[in-house]
């Protein structure tokens, strides 16, 4: 049989049948997708700036310098400043013994971490009442001592540590894990310490991951409203954080200032977007390189 008389092989599919569906299909599901986003998302978003500068932008700004206002924000950055390094550092820890050691009681602190998802914020601050309260286990001792911590502001930074303790751990857990321990193994044989070990090989590994899990423990830090509620007692000037100052005003039917300050949290979400969409693309980008030098692995 000759070359030109040969059977030409089969053209190959560059997508299932099973998966590929109709253009009008996808045309449809994306619409809906996008839809849906507007509508819960987009449109919430845009009513909060609007609302925020209907009566001018120096009703908007009178109600961000405001004393009360100042004071809210300054408190949710002093949190904010004390939560998220406590939880940095435990959650680097903790993901460091979890991915490459084996010890009894892994699993417990794999539990134990992923408990703040699993209990309402509400309820972490009724059990920090009912630690650290008046008439809590703790309370009679705390009074004879002078020491306030419900109602105070180191009843607010432990309840925003309870609610923040999964986001830098979560994120780095995963992604040490898939790393392995053949680095760390070759540094220490080598001759290296474990600080250097962990400074020179394990940290530049997952800086970006790190990053990632700061900034959305950042986010949660500063715009918790739950557990901080219980705990905070409403002082106004004193112990309400951001969220819950907009929680105030808005109560007190003063729409203008309540929306004003809630679009510095709206901002700071969308600073939080951006930032993650940079660390993704980032990432990528260094798996890519990776990808195309075998020899290299991404930092």
């Amino acid at each position: 049989m000759s070359a030109a008389t040969l059977p030409l092989p089969a053209p190959v599919a560059t997508r299932s049948s099973a998966t590929a569906e109709p253009r009008l299909v996808r045309w449809l599901l994306t619409g809906l997708a996008l839809a849906f986003l507007g509508l819960f998302l987009l449109v919430p978003l845009f009513a909060v700036f609007t609302e925020a500068l209907r009566k001018g932008f120096e009703t908007y700004l009178a109600a961000l310098v405001e004393p009360d206002a100042l004071a809210a924000i300054q408190l949710t950055l002093l949190v904010a400043a004390i939560a998220v390094p406590a939880n940095l550092v435990f959650g680097v820890a903790a993901a460091w013994a979890i991915a490459k050691f084996d010890f009894r009681g892994k699993s417990l602190l794999i539990t134990l971490i992923d408990l703040p998802f699993a209990v309402s914020p509400v309820i972490a601050g009724l059990v920090y009442v009912l630690m650290f309260g008046a008439q809590g286990w703790f309370g009679p001792w705390l009074q004879a001592h002078d020491i306030k911590i419900v109602f105070a502001v180191p009843g607010i930074v432990l309840a925003t540590m309870f609610v923040t303790v999964p986001f830098i751990a979560r994120e780095l857990i995963p992604l040490m894990q898939a790393q392995g321990t053949e680095e760390e193994e070759a540094a220490r044989v080598l001759g290296a310490s474990g600080w250097q070990m962990f400074w020179r090989v394990t940290l530049p590994n997952i800086k970006w991951g790190l990053l990632y899990g700061v900034i959305l423990c950042n986010a949660r830090a500063m715009g918790e409203f739950g557990a901080v509620s219980v705990v905070s007692g409403h002082v106004r000037g004193l112990t309400n954080t951001t969220p819950l100052h907009v929680e105030i005003l808005y109560n007190e039917y003063n729409f203008a200032a309540a929306f004003a300050v809630a679009s510095l949290l709206a901002s700071l979400g969308l600073v939080t977007l951006v930032l993650k969409s940079l660390i993704e693309w980032k990432t990528r980008h260094e798996l890519a390189r990776a990808a195309a030098l075998p020899g290299e692995r991404p930092a």
